[in-house]
């Protein structure tokens, strides 16, 4: 195996990419961010209107996000970080369209995620139903020093 690395990384306020950058520069790997085709705005966002885009994906487990590009030679990576903010006690339904749609059999993800005080748990359950062919690795909430948890975790 080549132990190529990736950090896919879905981002709306920029909390989890900072996250991700630190990860990617912790462990030598490749930094992607699943941007949306069309970009969220702040009003999309808005969690507490019942209307808005973010809370009418989300309530809709069907709906998939359409990405704006996709990772070009998943096949060289073998391991990839999975970063995202909670959202619903879940991951966006963006990060779903991701998993549906790349090739991630076999390949070992590690979840982490952004949040203000839901955990992780949920989110995992999630993942392992989009993309059960994965390698799944436990994943963390981050709080303080996204690197050094990094590295961590790639040690196994």
């Amino acid at each position: 195996m080549s132990n190529r690395i990736l950090v896919a990384y879905f981002s709306a306020s920029g909390t989890t990419a900072r996250a991700a950058k630190a990860i990617a520069q912790a462990v030598g790997g490749d930094l992607y961010e699943i941007r949306p085709a069309v970009p969220y705005t702040a009003a999309d966002l808005d969690w507490t209107n019942k209307k808005s885009r973010s809370s009418v994906e989300m309530n809709d487990p069907a709906c998939r996000p359409a990405i704006a590009a996709p990772v070009e030679n998943m096949d060289q990576y073998d391991t990839v970080f999975l970063g995202f903010p909670i959202w619903w006690y879940v991951e966006p339904r963006i990060v779903d369209t991701f998993l549906e749609s790349h090739a991630l059999a076999g390949k070992r993800v590690i979840p982490f995620a952004t949040s203000g005080g839901s955990g992780i748990d949920g989110a995992t359950r999630s993942l392992q139903s989009h993309c059960p062919q994965a390698k799944w690795v436990q994943g963390q909430v981050l709080h303080g020093n996204p690197a050094a948890w990094a590295k961590r975790v790639l040690a196994g």
